[in-house]
């Protein structure tokens, strides 16, 4: 930069505004290719705005993508959202958060529609028999890859064990879990890591981006900002399902769906993988909304459909609304449901990142926010570790029974109830995940195929 800029305080980033129309048509391409979880999401980000357009610098990218990490909710539409509000302000976040889930909303809103039509049909029976084992592949995969980057330290590793014995053994509440976690991660910083130590980026080659890594969001943060976002905010939030509250009663499914979406929508940490064992014990055992192959079957249609692996919830309440309809039709039932869940569980994603972004802007490092994350990145391995083994039980397994060992009570599978063709399929979504590599809607549609294959050869 020039001498003049070098003397003053970091330049606006209003000025380096693009063109509305085509910040728009940028994010619907990047909702069509958003597949394969939030790492496969976060890289058609930076390949698409940091290394294609250039509008943004791999530094300013990162540093946004730590603040949304440290966040409830799926942290690759609070990228997206940050991103847009950077480039277009309020109506560019807006506008790149709802394209971002809008797709996969359709999608799976078309998906679970044809499930509830045609679930007891031999052909969607055999179809989700082989989803099902390629879904235990995926989180297995989803839970190596999180160790590996996040358990460095031996102490960490130590965190992760007794999270997942707190979930396995005690049922240990999942905000509970999080919050020991960075705790306990801000200790061991104190004492045993240097967890948040920083590392500056090499240089970028090729040209400038649009948005210096030294330049300034032109919101400056305020608590008059911050109070106005937030009335807005839980204004929008919490209006629909006062709403339904007041039309349908406190009773209903609806109401239900809405205060324990809204609730998950705040301890959603570390990603959906890492929440979904507490949203598949209480949508299973605790509403029956739907049965636990029917969580699984649900994690498979969300993995293969664009958009963040937490819009499984969608799913998880069209069934439940489609089946405890009250005095609706249910099929109006499920879609009031569904659409429900998702406007409290991405609304408040909107929130976090219009208040906490101005003053984002001014934090580059920050080592108690750094050491808490880490703990609580240890601490969902052990979390995923719990879902795999969910999956893998419900998957492999017909029947369990209960197990006590003291003070101990666990749901053991039942060896005699294994199926053969689930864990020759589950073996082979292995063996392609891990050995061949191949892509996740690959090894969806191979699986698929082979459960519907042996289908047909029982026929």
């Amino acid at each position: 930069m020039s001498g003049a800029k070098e003397s003053t305080s970091p330049p606006s980033a209003r000025d380096h505004l693009i063109p509305f129309r085509q910040a728009v048509r940028a994010w619907l391409g990047i909702s069509l290719q958003t597949f394969g979880g939030p790492a496969g999401q976060i890289a058609v980000m930076q390949r698409t705005l940091v290394e294609e357009k250039r509008w943004i610098g791999q530094q300013r990218f990162n540093h946004a993508l730590n603040y949304c990490m440290l966040l409830p909710g799926p942290e690759a539409q609070q990228l997206a959202i940050y991103i847009g509000w950077l480039l277009n302000g309020t109506l560019g976040g807006l506008v790149a958060g709802t394209l971002f889930v809008l797709p996969g909303v359709v999608a799976l809103l078309v998906l679970s529609s044809v499930y509830v039509i045609w679930q007891d049909t031999t052909l969607v029976t055999a179809l989700f028999a082989g989803i099902a084992p390629a879904v235990v592949a995926i989180v297995a995969q989803a839970l190596i890859r999180v160790a590996r980057r996040s358990l460095t330290h031996p102490a960490l590793i130590g965190l992760a064990v007794a999270a997942f014995l707190s979930l396995a053994l005690f049922a240990a509440p999942f905000p509970l879990v999080i919050a020991v976690a960075a705790m306990a991660g801000w200790l061991l910083h104190r004492r045993v890591l240097n967890a948040a130590a920083t590392h500056n980026g090499h240089s970028e080659e090729g040209a400038a981006p649009l948005i210096p890594d030294d330049a300034l969001h032109h919101v400056q943060p305020s608590a008059g900002h911050a109070v106005k976002v937030l009335a807005i905010g839980l204004a929008v939030w919490g209006l629909p399902l006062a709403a339904i509250i007041a039309l349908t009663g406190t009773d209903s499914v609806f109401t239900t769906q809405g205060l324990f979406f809204s609730g998950t929508a705040l301890i959603t940490f570390g990603g959906a993988y890492a929440v979904l064992a507490f949203i598949a014990q209480r949508a299973v055992e605790t509403y029956a909304w739907l049965s636990p192959a029917e969580m699984v079957r649900g994690l498979a249609l969300a993995e293969s459909t664009p958009g963040p692996l937490i819009m499984v919830v969608q799913f998880v309440a069209f069934l439940g609304a489609y089946r405890d309809p009250g005095g609706l039709d249910p099929w109006a039932a499920a879609l009031l449901g569904s659409l429900l869940t998702v406007w409290v569980t991405f609304v408040p994603c909107f929130l976090f990142i219009f208040i906490g972004a101005p003053y984002v802007e001014r934090l580059r490092h920050n080592t108690a926010i750094s050491a808490a994350l880490t703990g609580i990145t240890a601490a969902v391995v052990g979390v995923i570790a719990n879902l795999a083994l969910y999956f893998a039980e419900h998957t492999l397994f017909t029947t369990t029974s209960p197990w006590s060992w003291g003070p101990f009570t666990m749901q053991l599978p039942d060896p005699a109830s294994l199926s053969p063709v689930a864990l020759a399929i589950t073996v082979t979504a292995l063996l392609m995940t891990f050995v061949l590599k191949w892509p996740m809607l690959r090894i969806l549609g191979i699986c698929a195929l082979l459960g519907l294959g042996t289908a047909l050869l029982h026929l």
